[in-house]
């Protein structure tokens, strides 16, 4: 069995090496069960030292041109050559405990695809309720958050990968696709929660409350015009790191 872990980043040199750090020791997890792994960072067209860092880490480093995170991942799945691919952003803490539970649900056979519920590393009461409230939704959609999702590497093929035409949600739209063809083959999708993911907190400081609201208002009222407008996911694509 061999994984990749794909690592989509723009601009993130503050934060991708304490990512790569915390995913080369959550492989373990799967190095102990005599698995191979690939570590694979997709550089999204970042104007700091995010490739240099990534490549220093020993990450195998590709380049997508286009800034867009279904870009990212999709050029980083295209450069895998595991069985399984695992998709964690680069904000993002998995430990190794996490890594042995999305073993396990692969060594089962039951499983297509999955991802897992997720905690800020910072933040007030009210964004970590958010987040509370966003996993128990995952859990009950079985909709994998974009931070963490494991799939078999045929699957996410056979499906098309994520969609080119969302700037955001592409997450969702992939969860779709992956449960549909899972049902298809007698498999699930699995939210795991034992282990949840730690990522990071910092866009509760680098975009105000209206910040945040505008971009909830405009959702509600015009979600599928958003999620395809790169200008409307501004929290996203601006750069601010």
């Amino acid at each position: 069995m061999k994984l990749s872990v794909v690592v989509p980043a723009y601009n993130e040199e503050k934060l991708i090496v304490d990512s790569l750090r915390a995913i080369k020791q959550a492989l373990a997890a799967f190095t102990e069960r005599n698995w191979t792994t690939e570590l694979i960072v997709s550089n999204n067209n970042s104007t700091d030292r995010t490739a240099e860092l990534a490549a220093a880490e020993g990450a195998h480093v590709v380049f997508e041109p286009v800034n867009q995170i279904s870009r990212a991942r999709n050029a980083g799945a295209a450069a895998a050559t595991g069985d399984w691919i695992i998709f964690v952003d680069a904000d993002s803490y998995p430990s190794r405990e996490l890594f042995a539970d999305a073993a396990e649900k692969i060594e089962s056979g039951r499983y297509l695809a999955g991802g897992v519920t997720v905690k800020l590393d910072e933040g007030p009461f009210s964004a970590r309720c958010v987040a509370a409230g966003w996993s128990r939704l995952s859990r009950i959609m079985k909709w994998a958050a974009g931070s963490f999702i494991f799939c078999r590497a045929d699957a996410f093929r056979k499906v098309g990968g994520f969609s080119l035409e969302l700037f955001a949600s592409e997450e969702i739209d992939l969860s779709i696709k992956l449960k549909k063809l899972a049902r298809s083959e007698g498999k699930r999708l699995i939210i795991l929660h034992k282990h949840p993911l730690i990522t990071s907190g910092r866009k509760l400081k680098l975009y105000t409350r209206r910040d945040h609201l505008r971009l909830l208002v405009r959702g509600l009222f015009r979600p599928f015009a958003t999620v395809k407008s790169r200008e409307a996911c501004q929290i996203w694509y601006d750069g601010r790191r």
